[in-house]
């Protein structure tokens, strides 16, 4: 059972989708008005309302793509209204108002689970660490570090090869790149500088005396809780 928004300048005026009465999941239904946007309750789905007003639900689905929306965008639209939907809008998937239960049970199970392998393949989450690759940032504890792009690029590659011991020269290699003229010293300064970021989890990225460095991975119970500052 899915937590459903619906957002339809109709309130009042009849299921968006007549379909959704005859399912299970929770359905929440608020103005189709940027102001509502503010407070707008979590969701699993998106559903935005088009079947009268196909320039105001264009403008508010660009909002809603615009401003970060970390769930499927559906759109209901009558048969007349799907030849003005193209890829700009920035949705998910378009339901006709017409279609049947079965139908709009699946496009919402369906969007869900496109979500859900999308953020499995974009984030990667170990040791008390949050990497999001597609928007190159990283957290600890839930807190955003503040990384250059080749201390993220070293994290990620620490982070996605655990336990497994690099060589200074491997990892020029590899993060840097063949191409790199300048010497293994940079390797130590990159680390050094990304363990200063990383806080109480520092020791992550242990040192292999006289080989290189490694990422070790803990168990949640194996790591330091996050430090209380006064």
């Amino acid at each position: 059972m899915a937590q459903l928004l619906v957002l339809s300048s109709t309130l009042g005026g009849g299921a968006v989708l007549p379909s959704l009465e005859l399912l299970s999941h929770r359905v929440r239904q608020i103005p189709a008005e940027p102001a509502s946007l503010v407070n707008a309750p979590a969701a699993d789905v998106v559903i935005v309302d088009a079947r009268l007003d196909l320039v105001s639900a264009k403008s508010l689905c660009k909002i809603l793509t615009t401003t970060g929306l970390d769930a499927p965008l559906l759109l209901v639209v009558t048969e007349g209204g799907l030849a003005a939907v193209s890829t700009d809008w920035g949705v998910d998937d378009v339901i006709l108002v017409t279609a049947g239960p079965a139908e709009v049970d699946a496009r919402v199970r369906l969007a869900i689970g496109r979500q859900s392998a999308e953020q499995v393949s974009t984030r990667i989450q170990t040791s008390g660490i949050t990497i999001d690759e597609s928007s190159y940032s990283a957290k600890v504890h839930g807190k955003a570090l503040d990384l250059t792009y080749k201390e993220f690029q070293l994290l990620h590659f620490f982070a996605t090869h655990p336990s497994r011991v690099f060589t200074r020269e491997q990892l020029l290699s590899e993060v840097w790149g063949y191409d790199y003229f300048g010497g293994t010293r940079t390797v130590d300064v990159h680390v050094r500088r990304l363990r200063a970021k990383l806080g109480d989890l520092e020791q992550l990225i242990g040192t292999v005396r006289n080989v290189g460095y490694r990422f070790n991975v803990y168990e949640d119970d194996q790591l330091p809780a996050p430090a209380v500052r006064s």
